[in-house]
């Protein structure tokens, strides 16, 4: 497979990954990451089509751009050529370890789903625990690093059903959050889902959000 397959796997793979039983139009996503034309990416999606790789469905013309109304959904086939790496946390105040652990987790895999943690589930795990941000101000934060490839706010019941929603084949945790890797693999085979979970290190483990607002408080945000 080429780079140019793999990425439209994984583009077609995050552009479905909405609240939605519908697929989005894919062209829109794909014209927005990389901009060429348009005859160039319908001659790759029919080859994949072809591979056995993903479904195409053609909709109504779109009279306000003139373009096919085209979605893509992936195949058993073809969500199996590429590998998607969770990660879940706060991410209330972005640090360069945040950035260290995101890459750390991107090299894992082809695709990097970024959980970020409801208001109400930081609110249940940590009572006395400030956030400064709310959940859509810490996906749009999120959302903003290149090399993330989608960004989701978390179910909030559980993070299984979060899991559940994303179906990764790993989950990568930082290297201090409290999740257990035996008892979350369990909990995900009970589900059905055979995944990997993997512990990631921090090449500077000391630095972390909740000392840095114990240092700065709200003076940070008067500058």
């Amino acid at each position: 497979m080429n780079s140019i397959q793999r990425f439209l796997l994984c583009s077609i793979y995050s552009n479905n990954l909405i609240d939605s039983r519908i697929p989005s139009p894919i062209l829109p996503y794909l014209m927005k990451k990389l901009e060429l034309e348009v005859t160039f990416y319908n001659n790759q999606l029919a080859s994949l089509e072809d591979l056995g790789l993903i479904v195409i469905k053609q909709n109504e013309q779109d009279s306000g751009t003139g373009s096919a109304n085209t979605t893509c959904t992936l195949t058993n086939l073809g969500r199996e050529q590429i590998k998607v790496v969770l990660v879940g946390g706060v991410f209330d105040l972005l640090h360069v370890g945040h950035i260290h652990t995101l890459k750390s987790a991107k090299s894992l895999g082809d695709v990097l789903i970024i959980v970020v943690a409801t208001d109400s589930t930081v609110s249940n795990l940590k009572k006395n625990r400030k956030i400064y941000h709310d959940e859509k101000s810490r996906l749009e934060l999120v959302s903003s690093i290149k090399f993330v490839d989608k960004a989701v706010i978390g179910r909030k019941k559980s993070i299984y059903d979060t899991v559940e929603f994303v179906r990764p084949d790993i989950i990568a945790l930082g290297y201090d959050q409290t999740h257990d890797e035996i008892a979350m693999k369990k909990n995900c085979l009970d589900r059905g889902l055979n995944l990997d979970v993997v512990r990631l290190s921090s090449p500077i483990p000391e630095l972390k959000s909740s000392l840095i607002k114990s240092e700065l408080g709200n003076s940070f945000y008067d500058l």
